[in-house]
């Protein structure tokens, strides 16, 4: 139900866009195979990055938005975007979560 919006949606954005196909289910569909789920977004829209993972751990989302990012200052992405009349269809991999805890401010327990 939601291809034809998002579809839509993205046709209105103005340009420069980019898209970031966030988990298993977006890029592919993942475990789920009937007539009414889309085989993966860009079926939809062109993909420029892909982020592996059921969800995507927060390293593997940040690791996608920097090889977005390294991609649009190199030219890279209109290239590759040109080659293949698509997305840039990058796959990252998928990063572990680490166990070190974050803190936030200066003061102590």
């Amino acid at each position: 139900k939601m291809a034809p919006v998002l579809r839509q949606v993205y046709d209105q954005m103005m340009e420069p866009k980019w898209v970031i196909s966030m988990g298993v289910c977006a890029s592919s569909g993942g475990m789920f195979n009937n007539y009414a789920i889309v085989q993966g977004v860009d079926q939809v829209v062109p993909v420029d990055v892909y982020a592996p993972g059921c969800p995507p751990t927060p390293e593997t989302l940040i690791h996608a938005i920097e090889t977005l990012h390294g991609l649009i200052e190199n030219d890279e992405l209109l290239k590759r975007r040109d080659e293949t009349g698509a997305g840039a269809n990058v796959h990252v991999e998928f990063i572990e979560p680490t166990s070190t805890p974050v803190l936030l401010g200066t003061k102590q327990p």
